[in-house]
């Protein structure tokens, strides 16, 4: 053998045992691997088998249905639809939640729930689309109600070993209760005021605003009393400041005039989703916190937008005493002389008209008068006259209350505007039906001096002819007389006002 093979042979030799020596080093690091990896991998084994992994895509699916169905419901073209979404998430949120491996006692948890849905479904089946604003506060006070129960359960047990995340615990205990029982209280007064169990004028006691700051002061001092006991709890804490929680709650919204509740059952609900908020940071839950963050953002934003829609100040609504600082006499006496008309003189009115626009209010609520209207609506329209809907951002007691009558009514989406787009029509429109409205309506709010004064309003005064429809001359909820009742271009139509507008209907 030549000495160029016995070299060739030598170095597949040498080559031959790197591969080797590589491969054992190989062999080794990947047996360090997996002995590193895997308690890693049997963890994730675990936590799926475990179904978390599969509660937590619920959640997501859950949560992104939620903003799904706010998204739906932001246009009522749309807003069907997005109740449907809605139920859809809700659905999976709670299905998700009882088959967890944190849940134990199912069964008084479905009994619970079928008990509730039963009183819930007869209660709303009862319940007429005039008293939709009352159900909407008491719902609100039901969600701040849970916050103070789940509040108060978790101080008594939390299990919380390490100090830092029992203070954060404790923090986040305080303020959930304290929200939940001002959005409990503030709701049931609410309750109270829209349907009359409470008196709907303003609780103006001295120094109001006074009282809240130090309400608020002493629930900030008992908040670092209750947080700072640590371990060893102070329950005294926390039972003082439910105390002050259910006065201030309380005083809030009684200070609170009754013609501006439909910014008020908005605040409430922003409330009650904060408390919600807070509830899911307690327990750990991540949907919760979603849904909680949702409702109290949207609720504060219309809040806001409907202060601004009244020329109010956001803080005001907050602070309570809400659009009460005018202190000019109201009175309601009457200003001049009012004239009627019957349901034939408006039905030729209506006729003899190009442009018509239908400004309704609370009064149509009650009288469930939305029917007829949409049937002259119709006939209207049939003639070639065109007829539009102005909305006042506050009409009714409910935010978009008149927007849900006339969509149930059936009434064409394209013709239902909103203040800021219709108002500048009206001197072009022949004839204006004022339907139930008043404060959304009154002149006086132009005037410095009224109580009133720098609320943006529907100015249907401007139109030829102006046709309001009341039961009697007495003042609206603001309690503030009404100039329109006496301009020349206006006559009055007293009556039930869904009788009213049937009679119409048929003198067409």
């Amino acid at each position: 053998m030549s000495q160029e093979s016995i070299e060739a042979a030598q170095y597949a030799i040498n080559a031959a045992q790197a591969a080797v020596d590589a491969a054992t080093q190989a062999a080794q690091l990947a047996q360090i691997a997996v002995a590193e990896q895997a308690p890693v991998a049997v963890d994730v084994v675990q936590e799926v088998a475990s179904g978390k992994s599969i509660l937590e895509a619920a959640y997501i699916a859950a949560a992104v249905l939620f903003v799904l169905a706010l998204a739906a419901l932001s246009k009522q073209e749309t807003a069907q639809k997005g109740i449907y979404v809605g139920i859809l998430g809700m659905i999976v949120a709670v299905v998700a939640t009882l088959f967890s491996s944190d849940v134990t006692n199912i069964g008084y948890i479905i009994a619970a729930m079928l008990a509730g849905g039963a009183f819930g479904v007869r209660w709303a089946n009862k319940i007429g689309m005039t008293e939709m604003p009352e159900m909407v506060a008491i719902l609100n006070s039901f969600g701040g109600l849970a916050a103070v129960f789940i509040g108060y359960n978790s101080y008594i047990e939390h299990g919380i070993t390490d100090p830092v995340m029992l203070s954060i615990h404790l923090t986040l205990i305080f303020l959930g209760v304290f929200i939940g029982i001002v959005t409990f209280v503030g709701s049931l007064i609410a309750w109270g005021k829209l349907n009359g169990r409470v008196k709907s004028s303003a609780l103006m006691l001295p120094h109001r605003h006074k009282m809240n700051l130090v309400a608020l002061l002493a629930t900030i001092y008992l908040m670092f009393s209750f947080v700072g006991a640590g371990f060893e709890g102070n329950t005294t804490a926390l039972v003082l400041m439910s105390l002050i929680a259910i006065v201030f709650g309380a005083h809030l919204v009684l200070s609170i005039g009754g013609a501006d509740m439909p910014v008020v059952v908005s605040m409430l609900n922003s409330y009650s989703g904060w408390a919600g908020a807070a509830t899911g940071l307690i327990l750990g839950n991540d949907l919760l916190i979603v849904t909680g963050a949702l409702v109290g953002s949207s609720g504060a934003i219309l809040s806001y937008v409907m202060c601004k829609a009244m020329n109010r100040s956001f803080i005001s609504v907050i602070a309570g005493g809400f659009g009460n600082d005018v202190v000019a006499p109201t009175g309601d006496e009457e200003q001049g002389v009012h004239v009627e008309t019957s349901a034939a003189e408006v039905a030729e009115m209506l006729m003899g008209s190009k442009r018509v626009i239908i400004t309704p209010g609370y009064g149509m609520a009650v009288a469930q008068a939305q029917y007829p209207v949409f049937a002259i609506t119709k006939k209207l329209r049939d003639a070639g006259i065109d007829v539009r809907f102005g909305i006042h951002p506050v009409a009714g007691r409910l935010p978009g209350h008149m927007n849900v009558l006339l969509a149930e009514a059936k009434v064409p989406y394209d013709i239902v505007l909103e203040m800021d787009e219709i108002n500048d029509d009206f001197n072009d429109t022949d004839t204006v039906l004022v339907i139930g409205a008043n404060d959304t309506v009154n002149p006086a709010a132009k005037e410095e001096n009224s109580p009133i004064s720098g609320m943006p309003v529907l100015e249907v005064w401007n139109a030829t002819n102006v046709v309001v429809f009341k039961r009697s001359m007495a003042t609206g909820y603001a309690g503030v007389q009404n100039p329109l009742f006496f301009r020349e271009n206006t006559t009055m139509l007293f009556g039930d006002a869904k009788e009213s507008v049937e009679e119409i209907f048929k003198a067409m």
